[in-house]
């Protein structure tokens, strides 16, 4: 599919984003391909807790995705996976059918993406590292469970105290730590749940190492919605090398000592 858009010739892709999210506007730019351009939405909730919040995003998000009216996007991203845990399987599946009926294009989660994804790597036993609370965790877990997979391994992530959130406050160097023992486990993949944990920099530096492969709830989605509106870029292997995001990724992240 194409564009007539002077950004987005070969695509353009919706993006919801959860309303307090600082991480998923930067890794969609950085894994974009030249052509392929992103317009992002906020999913907004006033409800008190992390659950309560994913689930009001659930519910309302046939209201959410109006928010691009008659922009020309060729695929639209919900860039939230605690809400498909919360919801399940089944439910995620009635909603996502119905909004592509409504809207004539592919819209998909961070966590179906994964699902596509890990099918295409054939990965039945994963590992997951997770940066959640201990009851999205295991939610987590059942969902996979749910969607086919064995979860054979779980870490967590190391957040930080007194952030606005610790999950968007968690560094790439922490999120990457989480990897090491995963990566010594019996699993044919390994995956960075959330998308709000960094994760781009782990993968490019594991990408050239013994072990399982690494995907991230983001690195799924962007694959998920590029591959949606340019076919050229379905084969996941090139993603999960860094090949055609590494610069872009590079770009983004400034040493913090420097001028």
């Amino acid at each position: 599919m194409t564009s007539p858009l002077e950004y987005g010739s070969r695509g353009l892709i919706g993006v919801l984003t959860p309303q307090a999210n600082t991480t998923v506007e930067p890794e969609f730019w950085a894994l974009l391909p030249p052509g392929v351009a992103a317009v992002n939405g906020r999913l907004t909730s006033g409800c008190a807790t992390i659950e309560e919040r994913l689930a009001d995003y659930f519910d309302r998000l046939e209201d959410f995705v109006d928010q691009f009216g008659n922009a020309p996007l060729g695929a639209l991203a919900v860039a939230c996976t605690g809400s498909s845990y919360l919801a399940g399987r089944e439910r995620e599946a009635r909603l996502l059918e119905r909004l592509t009926a409504r809207l004539r294009m592919p819209v998909f989660t961070a966590a179906t993406a994964v699902v596509d994804a890990l099918r295409q790597l054939n990965a039945r036993r994963i590992g997951l590292a997770s940066p959640y609370p201990a009851a999205l965790t295991e939610a987590s877990i059942a969902y996979w469970r749910s969607q086919g997979f064995e979860v054979a391994a779980v870490q967590g992530a190391q957040m930080s105290g007194g952030s606005f959130h610790p999950i968007y406050s968690i560094s790439a160097a922490s999120a990457g730590a989480t990897l090491e023992s995963l990566a010594r486990t019996d699993v044919d993949a390994i995956l960075m749940l959330g998308t709000g944990m960094p994760t781009l920099a782990p993968i490019l530096a594991r990408a050239n190492q013994a072990g399982p492969p690494v995907l991230s709830c983001m690195l799924a989605l962007a694959w998920r919605g590029v591959s949606a509106v340019d076919a050229r870029y379905i084969d996941l292997a090139p993603w999960l090398a860094g090949r055609h995001w590494g610069e872009r990724l590079a770009l983004m992240t400034v040493p913090p000592d420097a001028a």
